[in-house]
């Protein structure tokens, strides 16, 4: 994830027609833009599922969408959709294949943004601070690994939020 964002300056070599390369980029940013929530709800509904054992199919539905809502956009209405609305957490294949497991993928994509951070405002110390890191491996815990390439293991609102600020701003510069 980190190497497709410290690449993204070069992306014209694959995208040499400008409006593809601008297509390209806007819809990587939105990407990460749109995971994030989505991982929080999964991973929220996830822990609500496990820690209620013996809920019914109902109670279920009613938690997901209690769930999925503060999440979700505020542009799509469900009226008349409810049912699917309901069950839309299916297609999230890690709750069944590898349980607690999509938590990582945001964990990953915050750290490959602030990787990407550190590299636009200092590519030298960026580029040493994401190779430190790939030379770590998996032989230290994440937050070893987080500390080597310059990155604080930080996950509260006021992190996400400076970080997600430069995203925007990052895509703004695409538009």
């Amino acid at each position: 994830m980190s190497m497709e964002l410290i690449s993204m300056d070069q992306w014209d070599i694959f995208f040499p027609d400008q409006n593809e390369l601008k297509r390209a980029k806007r819809q990587h940013l939105e990407g990460i833009i749109e995971t994030l929530p989505w991982v929080a709800t999964i991973d929220k509904f996830q822990h609500w599922v496990y820690e209620n054992p013996r809920h019914s199919v109902a109670e279920r539905r009613q938690q997901w969408v209690r769930i999925y809502e503060p999440f979700s956009d505020r542009v799509t209405d469900w009226s008349g959709l409810e049912k699917y609305e309901e069950y839309i957490w299916q297609k999230q294949l890690h709750l069944y294949e590898v349980p607690f497991y999509y938590i990582e993928y945001g964990i990953a994509q915050l750290g490959a943004v602030a990787v990407w951070k550190n590299f636009k405002e200092d590519p030298k110390k960026g580029l040493e601070g994401y190779l430190n890191a790939l030379k770590l491996g998996y032989t230290q815990p994440i937050r070893q690994i987080y500390e080597a390439a310059h990155v604080p293991f930080d996950f509260s609102a006021a992190y996400i939020t400076q970080l997600m600020d430069f995203v925007r701003s990052e895509l703004e510069k695409v538009k």
